[in-house]
């Protein structure tokens, strides 16, 4: 009795594999009793085509075998490993240049993991994980290796959206890879240093439905449990994560003490870090002696690194192409042109349309020059590029951050001085203005409705009193609110209007020098307005300590 049980017990443990030995010894008896019954010619023709059957069984298991592991186990995970680069990436904090404030606040990082072994004696932990944010092409990337490099670790880097996959558990399998990975290489070498780039890709905010969490938040669900489980053996493993996009855009989970517990913010390069860049970058080419890296400095306000770059390699190429042995002012001008306003267009274009295009252009030139507290003028052109047929190119001469009702209304009347130049001289108007405005009527908008500088002095962000696409507001609030941004575009009209009217030599001359001429750079529109005793108000308040004209 008790062996019957036994024996019955043992079936239950091993069924699966009993049916399956049945199964093979009752295939083999019905095979043999088959090639019994056959005759000796065809039971030898079966014998010998046995053996590649049985090879072609065994390659289409194991083939299937692969399959399943691959898809079912790694989720094809393997097939990113070849992305994660672990080697000196040999740049040093010397290379990083611009961003002084990033690269103080990184090189405190480098000390961390330096004296780690201090640190630790005195009871505190290394970081982490770095979380660095700013606009694209300022350097994060960069950072990240000069980190790497100067604290002699192993560097690996995976961009957010590899993590992502249509198979269920790519992500999570990737991560737990890649973790791995960098802790084979920490053990080894006392530390690494994992990079994710373009982090908000897998670390933007988790939703929750009834139909499961999602591909997205099983990824991010498993990073974070990475990075907490990051022992005391494992913790010179340090994450830095890089993202343009806005703080509030990634999840809170990723952002508590103990995951990113440092947050790094990249701005775009001042001044002084432009002249840098452009001294650092023009020292990799020839170029004149005579070019001033200080006035390059000022026309690139508001460039990025990655930007300086562009203008001087495209300087280059254009060099060439004129072949010219060594890059000029002009070539660097004309980089920054094409960067800025696009490549020329040979359209051919009738003699009236050709007039009403420069003195459209004239009307923002001299409303630019003359009523703008901040904006000069750096190029102005008839010469199609891009979707228009003209342009005015206003570059800021000093570094702001922040604009002032003055400067709102400045930018409100530039975008309505083409319209107005065309009423002035040819009492109609033309499609031109059409996206002139649409950015006034923006600006107007935002100036009333969000920012509370409207004529009848209703204060507050009207904006937020939405329910969907309605807004919340009563009639009588909205039609006030809209008659202030009416009156904000028509005063704005009114003294465009009165300006061109007041400098109508002006306005005739340089809408002259444009149809003969066809672009005026910077040093050609200063000659006319000194010609004109126009003295620029921007550089008078610059050199004078004055306050700015007030509009």
């Amino acid at each position: 009795m008790n062996k019957w049980r036994r024996w019955k017990l043992f079936l239950m443990d091993h069924w699966v594999k009993a049916a399956i030995i049945f199964a093979a010894v009752l295939l083999v008896g019905f095979s043999w009793w088959g090639m019994a019954s056959l005759e000796s010619y065809y039971r030898n023709i079966t014998l010998a085509q046995l053996p590649l059957q049985i090879l072609m069984v065994i390659i289409n298991s194991v083939i299937f075998v692969y399959m399943y592991m691959m898809v079912f186990q790694s989720g094809f995970s393997k097939m990113g490993n070849k992305k994660i680069k672990s080697n000196q990436v040999n740049i040093k904090f010397s290379d990083v240049i611009g961003i002084d404030e990033a690269k103080d606040e990184c090189w405190e990082v480098v000390q961390l993991i330096k004296d780690h072994a201090r640190l630790k004696k005195i009871g505190g932990r290394i970081l982490r994980g770095i979380l660095m944010m700013g606009p694209p092409g300022c350097g994060k990337t960069y950072l990240a290796k000069a980190i790497a490099t100067e604290a002699g670790l192993p560097f690996l880097s995976m961009a957010a959206s590899e993590f992502n996959e249509i198979f269920v558990g790519v992500g999570a399998s990737r991560v737990r890879q890649l973790f791995k990975k960098a802790q084979r290489l920490a053990y080894g070498f006392g530390g690494c240093i994992v990079f994710i780039d373009e982090l908000d890709a897998m670390g933007s905010r988790r939703t929750f439905s009834q139909f499961g969490s999602g591909e997205g938040n099983t990824t991010q669900n498993q990073l974070l449990v990475a990075m907490d489980g990051l022992s005391d053996k494992a913790e010179n493993i340090i994450v830095i994560g890089a993202t343009n996009a806005s703080e509030d855009i990634l999840d809170p989970a990723l952002l508590r003490p103990g995951r990113f517990d440092r947050k790094v913010y990249i701005k775009k390069p001042s001044l002084e870090g432009r002249e840098s860049l452009f001294r650092y970058y023009l020292s990799k080419i020839k170029y004149e002696a005579g070019i001033d890296c200080k006035r390059l400095a000022r026309k690139a306000v508001d460039k990025s690194p990655a930007d300086i770059e562009n203008i001087v390699k495209e300087s280059a190429l254009i060099a060439t192409r004129n072949k010219k042995e060594v890059v000029g002012l002009r070539d660097i001008s004309e980089a920054i042109e094409r960067i800025e306003l696009g490549m020329k267009q040979k359209l051919t274009i009738n003699a009236r349309e050709r007039e009403m295009t420069a003195y459209h252009e004239t009307g923002h030139l001299i409303t630019t020059y003359l009523s703008h507290p901040r904006d000069d003028v750096f190029k102005a052109s008839i010469i199609p590029r891009k979707s228009s047929l003209g342009v005015v190119h206003p570059t800021s001469i000093e570094e702001w951050h922040g604009r002032d009702r003055e400067t709102l209304f400045a930018d409100i009347k530039i975008c309505l001085a083409g319209y107005v130049a065309e009423k002035i001289k040819f009492n109609t108007t033309t499609t031109g203005v059409t996206s002139d405005f649409k950015q006034a009527m923006n600006l107007a908008h935002f100036m009333v409705w969000v920012l509370g500088m409207g004529p009848s002095g209703m204060i507050g962000d009207y904006t937020i009193y939405k329910d969907g696409n309605a807004l919340l507001l009563s009639e009588d609030v909205k039609m006030r609110l809209n008659q202030d941004v009416d009156k904000i575009l028509r005063e704005c009209m009114a003294e465009v209007e009165t300006l061109l009217l007041k400098e109508k030599d002006l306005f005739e001359r340089f809408a002259h020098e444009l149809l003969t001429k066809e672009e005026l750079d910077y040093d050609e529109i200063e000659a006319v307005f000194a010609e004109f005793g126009k003295v620029n108000p921007r550089r008078s308040h610059l050199t004078q300590g004055t306050e700015p004209p007030k509009v």
